[in-house]
């Protein structure tokens, strides 16, 4: 599983308004059990949110934000197989990350 990588959101009970999370853990610790991702949210279901936080993110053509402050590890193996990547977005997801972590 290569970074940058969408995947169906594993939890079916957040799957109405949370259809994808994003793995944004550094291929380099692919020996862990887990992947840090980030939800990608409906617009409809995350109005009204800072775009600095959480930036819209296109996914087979469909508009999400990502949840950044949302970001947690999942077990790999819940991760099945990847319906898209999203690499050439991840300046967007890495400056989110840095909302998170340092509010700039």
């Amino acid at each position: 599983m290569a970074q940058y990588d969408v995947f169906i959101n594993p939890s079916s009970s957040a799957a109405d308004g949370i259809p994808y999370v994003v793995v944004v853990q550094s291929d380099l610790l692919d020996s862990l059990a887990t992947r840090l991702a980030m939800p990608l949210a409906a617009l409809d279901f995350a109005a009204k949110v800072p775009t600095a936080l959480c930036p819209v993110i296109v996914v087979q053509g469909e508009r999400l934000h990502a949840l950044a402050h949302y970001a947690a590890p999942l077990p790999a193996k819940a991760l099945k197989r990847p319906v898209d990547n999203v690499a050439s977005q991840a300046s967007a997801l890495v400056s989110a990350l840095d909302a998170v972590l340092s509010g700039i």
